[in-house]
């Protein structure tokens, strides 16, 4: 892995586990000002969306956190080249709104790194799984 690649793989997991951790200080010394969150899938769901900004971002993380418990966060492949990194696995949750479990299901991001800050964080995630429980 070229020099630009490790870089950009170490800024994206840095960023991922300081997120694992709830680590809010971390999570914003590795966001770029102008960061874009994009999440795909389901609009009825509060977080599918665009998120431009860090207090954008750490809104809709407060929305997030308040509907969607984590139970399970598996990564099996993770892929750097140059300022890109794309990281794949599977994940399950229990949705508050309705305490249904999401069963595992698989998610991929792709991420953009500039000046070892993370500009985009491009999520895509089985929103069928996650809008069935989440609706109840």
């Amino acid at each position: 892995m070229d020099e630009t690649s490790k870089a950009s793989f170490d800024t994206v997991m840095a960023y991922m586990g300081a997120m694992g951790k709830g680590d809010q200080d971390a999570m914003s010394a590795l966001m770029a000002d102008e960061m874009v969150w994009q999440n795909e899938g389901d609009k009825s769901l509060p977080w599918i969306g665009v998120w431009e900004g860090k207090e954008a971002i750490f809104g809709f993380l407060g929305v997030f956190s308040e509907n969607f418990q984590t139970t399970l966060w598996e990564n099996s492949d993770a892929f750097a080249s140059g300022d890109t990194v794309a990281v794949f696995g599977k994940m399950a949750a229990t949705l508050t709104k309705s305490g249904k479990e999401t069963g595992p299901f698989t998610f991929a991001l792709r991420a953009k790194v500039r000046d070892g800050k993370v500009v985009l964080w491009n999520w895509f995630e089985d929103s069928f799984a996650v809008s069935q429980a989440y609706h109840g």
